[in-house]
């Protein structure tokens, strides 16, 4: 294979894992369910989170489960045929931005918690755990949910060098993916970030403040 066609290889790699990652499960399950449109109801977020606020739990499990699931089986089919970790990083971006700025919804979509989370699975299972860890450990003390997915975003990098360093093997270009990603989160949660700071952000089993 020639530098064109390596090169055509890797944008086809990369455009499948954003269409992947494009697919909004948020409105499909909602469709399958007969329920409303997540955009149009809550926080308009097309993801797990507005999904529960329609009632409809099974809908709301399906969504965060399969949101998980995209992220999880891109980065898992490059990592499974043994592509460069450059590679991998990128796929993983790619997958997450897909669910972020999604074609299929003008680019509208989710704040990408799940789909990160998927992704951490992929790259390393205990990566997943630890993170999981820590949204359970935020959760539990502080009971903000975006609080605990803001803290998984900033300690997932470190925890993956730092594993890197004692269990497993880490590579630079996806602990790079996993910063970019974590910014990516940050940036999406500003808002939320907004209203912890000025003391309006709803607990764990609180209603959304209007």
């Amino acid at each position: 294979m020639d530098n064109s066609q390596y090169a055509l290889s890797v944008l086809g790699i990369l455009l499948i894992a954003y269409l992947i990652g494009s697919i909004s499960f948020a409105v499909v399950f909602s469709k399958l369910f007969g329920l409303q449109d997540p955009r149009t109801y809550g926080s308009g977020n097309p993801g797990a989170t507005n999904v529960l606020r329609s009632g409809n739990r099974p809908a709301a499990a399906l969504t965060l489960i399969f949101d998980a699931a995209k992220g999880w089986f891109a980065v898992w089919f490059v990592v499974r045929h043994g592509l460069s970790p450059v590679l991998v990083g990128c796929v993983a971006i790619a997958v997450f931005i897909g669910h972020l700025y999604p074609i299929f919804l003008k680019f509208k979509g989710g704040k990408g918690v799940a789909t990160a989370f998927g992704i951490m699975l992929a790259v390393q299972p205990l990566l997943a755990l630890a993170a999981m860890a820590t949204w359970i450990i935020i959760a539990v003390f502080f009971r903000f949910s975006s609080l605990a997915a803001l803290t998984c975003a900033v300690f997932a990098p470190f925890y993956y060098f730092f594993g890197g360093m004692l269990i497993w093997q880490a590579h630079l270009p996806i602990g790079i993916a996993l910063i970019v990603i974590a910014l990516f989160l940050l940036s999406r949660h500003k808002a939320n970030i907004h209203r912890l700071i000025q003391g309006t952000e709803p607990r764990i089993g609180e209603r959304k403040k209007s």
